[in-house]
């Protein structure tokens, strides 16, 4: 008989966590998998497979141990063997709401020190206690998070190992070398929200305007209005392009991926340009170092002197742009397919089953 995996997340709006989840569950057909959200939005529509789908309607951090208590039910009423928990507020009413007989996996999809999240002191409170309470597998996105996380929030591991995320090599592909245009096209693509660092990218491309070079901004946020606004009284060479369901077929059109995020985990859209062979250039956090190592340029965070002269520096160099994208994919190739990941992550799924027996240890992975 098939066990049954539930998979709670606070939403699923279109983003890296929520996007690694839906395309998680397409290929775990060996259990039931049940998705629990906190709130109703959902993006993705049809791409969604489940065997069964909740909302908790949790409208305030306030309302968390409700949710909890729902959330208990939902594991009773359906048999639930595993609970895997992303994000934070998630994670909270899992750690209240799970039965202690029952293993729960919580994924970190962020570095902690540098997220806005986590910068409040009773938020780094409310993770510490909750862990104490409620002790689980934890499984972090990148190695250094893995070790920041504990760190940080200084609490002794439970159980523990990172496990990269992926990219699905069999939709983003890389395709043929593209022919160079007169104007150098560059992309990025993020939700539009304090963390992906947009209003930057704003302010660079004022010192941009006699400069033959288009960027493309792919996402939806909160903060849409207002950098339309700002394009629009700098009358910038930026164009906001919204939210798209097919971008493997869009960036693989551009000279140049750019992030200049202030903070990430492992990001979905890097791994994809990755794949697709285009080159990239990053902010200098960690996250994006480990991701990419030597295979990406890299600009100091909020320069936007350096960023500028990197950028002008790739654009008139094409050898080096060639050279990046090449390597890129063979490093997303040989590190963070979806093969690789879902073994790792299967082999997370039989060892916290074997927890209901006697405790299983897990390793920080090489």
């Amino acid at each position: 008989m098939k066990k049954t995996i539930l998979h709670i997340i606070d939403n699923l709006g279109r983003g890296g966590a929520e996007t690694m989840l839906v395309t998680v569950v397409k290929q775990l057909p060996e259990y039931h998998n049940i998705i629990v959200t906190l709130k109703p939005e959902n993006d993705f529509g049809n791409e969604l497979e489940y065997d069964g789908l909740f909302c908790l309607n949790m409208t305030s951090p306030l309302q968390a141990p409700l949710a909890a208590v729902k959330l208990r039910r939902i594991i009773k009423e359906n048999n639930v063997s595993v609970v895997h928990s992303h994000l934070f507020w998630s994670t909270v009413v899992a750690r209240m709401g799970v039965p202690k007989n029952i293993p729960l996996i919580t994924t970190i999809h962020a570095f902690v020190t540098s997220s806005i999240e986590y910068r409040p002191f009773h938020m780094r409170l409310i993770e510490k206690l909750t862990y104490r309470i409620r002790k689980s597998t934890i499984v972090a996105v990148a190695k250094g998070a893995l070790e920041e996380y504990f760190s940080f929030i200084n609490v002794k591991p439970h159980n523990a190992c990172h496990l990269y995320t992926f990219v699905d090599t069999n939709i983003f592909k890389g395709g043929p070398e593209k022919k160079r245009s007169d104007i150098f096209r560059v992309v990025t693509v993020g939700n539009l929200k304090e963390q992906k660092n947009h209003r930057f990218l704003i302010e660079a491309f004022k010192e941009l305007k006699q400069e033959n070079i288009q960027l493309d901004i792919y996402g939806k946020g909160p903060l849409q209005q207002e950098l339309q606004q700002s394009i629009d009284d700098n009358s910038l060479k930026v164009t906001l392009k919204g939210q798209v369901t097919n971008i493997q077929e869009q960036i693989g059109k551009y000279d140049l991926f750019i992030m200049s995020s202030l903070y990430e985990g492992f990001a979905l859209s890097v791994l994809e340009a990755m794949a697709l062979g285009i080159p990239t250039l990053l902010t200098d956090i960690p996250s994006f170092k480990e991701q990419c190592d030597d295979t990406a340029a890299y600009y100091k965070l909020n320069s936007v002197n350096d960023f500028n002269m990197q950028l002008l520096s790739l654009k008139n160099n094409q050898q080096q742009l060639t050279f990046l994208g090449r390597n890129s994919r063979k490093r997303a190739l040989d590190n963070f397919t979806l093969q690789k990941h879902m073994a790792g992550l299967k082999a997370i799924y039989s060892n916290a089953l074997a927890e209901l027996q006697p405790a299983v240890k897990l390793s920080f992975a090489k």
